[in-house]
């Protein structure tokens, strides 16, 4: 248990974050999980808008520090990839990286 005014105002604090910083990471795992969802059925339309809120949310949850940004980029590339992959099934056009 904190003793002094400030380290009691720390503790204030810290609580706060944790609350902010969970509350983003929910968001971004929501949204992934929507993503996946979609890639899962096959949509490809359906997932290339959930990519691009993902993609939004990953971004803005990266700026605000709750997660690392090359985390963020990591992520971001792994679920492209799983589009471009998908859309190289369907014959709809992807990328080398897709077939490779």
């Amino acid at each position: 248990m904190a003793h002094s005014l400030s380290a009691k105002k720390r503790v204030r604090q810290n609580d706060k974050r944790r609350a902010r910083n969970r509350h983003r990471k929910t968001l971004v795992r929501d949204e992934v999980k929507t993503y996946n969802a979609a890639i899962t059925a096959g949509d490809i339309n359906k997932a290339e808008a959930e990519l691009q809120k993902v993609v939004v949310m990953l971004d803005k949850t990266a700026a605000k520090r709750t997660i690392h940004k090359n985390a963020a980029a990591r992520k971001r590339s792994r679920l492209t990839r799983k589009l471009n992959v998908l859309k190289a099934k369907s014959g709809r056009g992807g990328t080398k990286a897709a077939t490779a």
